[in-house]
């Protein structure tokens, strides 16, 4: 055996040693706080006695009106949640991705961050102070001669979605302005030089590179607005009946863990079923997207 060959034989084994000792503690980590506490979880949504198992926690779910339309309302929300966000977001990460240059482009990506140097529970709480009915907002427009007396903008849908818009925003921003700044600027200069105008440079080149960070920030977004719990509650008051809060009743009001469980599994069964039908209707695939937009 040459020299040559055995550096590269000890190489070879010292990559795949250092290769496994990083993936282990990821494993162990899957492993322990994520595969087994479902498996169990899964497992007791079976559960119908202490010693019969069927799917009475199911048919309970799918017998009860209320839980289907609470599910079905927090789908939509999370839907129009995601949608609004996309809106709002493109032109911000759009302008921190191409427009904007040295310290404006560190500045500007740095105040997207900053509302997440304080927890969810403060920033919400920020909002309520904006929006109730002693707040900012309905002092504002008394002052104005706009309103009258003091108006409450808590405790209903529209705060609900603003408040699910603030706190979720950047991780809409984060895959688009990575997918875009890997956009050749010479192709839009291109689109415009055949005869495109802004629609089409922007329909027909910047759309279709930027999908699958379009694609990534819906899917977290998404996935992050139908298990959102803190928000929903403290700004969409007792009639936002969001499904996570019927879970977490289930489990910590009525201790019935086995029916908690199975609303648990219906949600995640929803959520993977909207995620699949968007990937399917974009035209992309959850590998690329998460691979290119994060």
């Amino acid at each position: 055996m040459s020299a040559s060959t055995s550096v590269d034989t000890s190489g070879g084994l010292a990559g795949r040693l250092s290769f496994y000792l990083v993936l282990t503690p990821f494993l162990l980590w899957m492993l322990l706080i994520i595969v087994l506490p479902h498996v169990d979880l899964l497992l007791l949504s079976f559960k119908e006695s202490a010693t019969s198992v069927g799917l009475a926690n199911y048919r309970e779910f799918f017998g009860e009106p209320v839980y289907l339309r609470t599910l079905a309302r927090t789908v939509v929300i999370s839907i129009l949640t995601t949608l609004l966000i996309l809106l709002i977001s493109w032109p911000v990460a759009y302008y921190i991705a191409k427009l904007a240059r040295g310290r404006s482009k560190t500045s500007l990506y740095l105040a997207c961050l900053l509302p997440f140097w304080v927890g969810e529970l403060v920033r919400v709480f920020g909002w309520t102070i904006i929006l109730r009915e002693t707040g900012l907002l309905s002092r504002l427009l008394q002052h104005l001669g706009v309103v009258q007396g003091p108006i409450e903008f808590l405790y209903n849908d529209a705060a609900m979605i603003v408040g699910l818009i603030y706190t979720l925003m950047l991780f809409m921003i984060v895959p688009l302005i990575s997918v875009l700044e890997t956009l050749d600027d010479s192709l839009v200069e291109a689109g415009y030089d055949l005869g495109g105008n802004g629609w089409i440079v922007l329909r027909q080149i910047v759309i279709p590179h930027a999908m699958p960070g379009i694609a990534s920030g819906c899917i977290i977004v998404f996935m992050l607005s139908l298990g959102s719990f803190l928000t929903p509650i403290l700004m969409g008051g007792k009639s936002s009946q969001w499904f996570t809060e019927q879970i977490y009743t289930q489990f910590i009001t009525r201790f019935n863990w086995e029916l908690g469980s199975a609303f648990g599994f219906v949600l995640l069964a929803a959520s993977s079923l909207v995620v699949w039908a968007g990937l399917k209707l974009s035209g992309q695939s959850l590998s690329s997207s998460l691979a290119r937009g994060s």
